[in-house]
């Protein structure tokens, strides 16, 4: 019978500190035991956007924390996990590079097994996490730099039915939070303003809906709200409420559609899920289960806070990876570009590193 395991997960791709302690008992659904997450919020305010390196200065000084306050909570040592998961990438480089050199010394220092994880394929396996779905199923990741619809097929098997050709719908919905002036925090500000808003206001572009298959753009609807604003003169609340209105229905009924799309090319899954920082909004979420019920599937979405990036996320891929004899060593890489279906070539530019996505 297979052993229960007990792993610690690191996550750092990019202005989150995250740690978590997931435990799986075979036969037992999983458990989170304790989860901490360190935001950069305040250092990055005055920039406009995440700064790589202080983003990377952040997580050095505070890994450690974030794992000892977890063992804390479990009422853990180190000595009592089986594992060390930590994502290795893809991600902003310096802040990859921070996680992977501090799981390394703890599993070194401990005499662990350490398993590198790609940050996608954490938030591609939550929904095993939080609701237990077999193998196969659809999932759309959706945050601030990635959007694909992925088959998952197992814990390292994931096939991309298609993506973002451009923009990440996070990366926008920031872009016309900063633009509107509702600084950080894109998503969420976008969504509360939207909430006084009228959608119909403005008539904004639901682009690619005119072509088949499943892949997705953003960057012209940024820009035609960008535009909009231009012929406004000064902004005032209503304005600004109007615009997010539109803007979120706009990204909401693109991937709606795109999902239907998606899920007509997946053929026969039983659950279609959403993860990542993007699916945590409320009409996003509506759209997605909306196209799960018009195709007769279960749609599973996890608990907000899992939606964004986190610890137990990683943790639990590197259990599920551990399980099917994944294990790295010292060598361990920490990498900026990391494709989940490395079968196929990149969506967005690849460049000399290799496909990003």
């Amino acid at each position: 019978m297979a052993a229960t395991l007990t792993f610690l997960g690191i996550e750092s791709s990019c202005d989150d500190t995250a740690a978590a302690i997931v435990r799986d008992t075979p036969g037992e659904p999983p458990r989170i035991l304790a989860e901490t997450v360190i935001g950069q919020g305040a250092l990055h305010a005055d920039f406009g956007g995440v700064v790589p390196e202080i983003a990377a200065r952040a997580h050095a000084e505070r890994l450690d924390l974030c794992a000892e306050a977890v063992l804390a909570r479990a009422g853990l040592g180190v000595r009592d996990l089986d594992g060390v998961a930590v994502t290795a990438g893809p991600g902003l480089i310096g802040g990859v590079l921070a996680g992977v050199m501090f799981a390394k010394g703890l599993a070194a220092a401990a005499g662990l097994p350490l398993v590198g994880v790609n940050h996608l394929a954490g938030h591609a396996l939550t929904p095993r996490l939080t609701d237990g779905v077999a193998f196969p199923y659809l999932v759309l990741i959706a945050s601030g730099g990635h959007c694909q619809f992925v088959l998952v097929e197992g814990a390292d098997r994931f096939h991309r039915l298609g993506g973002t050709i451009d923009d990440a719908p996070g990366e926008a919905f920031d872009k016309v939070a900063r633009h509107l002036g509702l600084g950080a925090g894109g998503g969420p500000a976008v969504e509360a303003e939207a909430r006084a808003g009228d959608p119909a206001r403005f008539d904004l572009p639901r682009p690619l809906l005119d072509r088949p298959g499943c892949d997705l753009s953003f960057s012209g609807l940024k820009t035609a709200v960008l535009r909009a604003t231009e012929t406004l003169g000064p902004i005032g609340p209503q304005d600004r409420a109007d615009l997010c209105a539109g803007f979120q229905a706009a990204v909401a009924d693109v991937l709606g559609a795109k999902a239907r799309a998606a899920l007509a090319l997946a053929g026969g899954v039983a659950v279609f899920a959403a993860a990542g920082g993007v699916a945590a909004n409320g009409a996003v979420r509506a759209a997605l289960g909306a196209a799960a019920a018009s195709a007769g599937v279960d749609f599973v979405v996890p608990p907000v806070r899992l939606c964004t990036d986190n610890g137990a996320m990683i943790a639990w891929a590197g259990i599920e990876r551990f399980r099917e004899g994944a294990r790295d060593g010292m060598d361990l890489a920490a990498r900026p570009r990391w494709p989940l279906d490395d079968r196929q070539a990149g969506m967005l530019g690849a460049g000399r590193k290799g496909p990003k996505a």
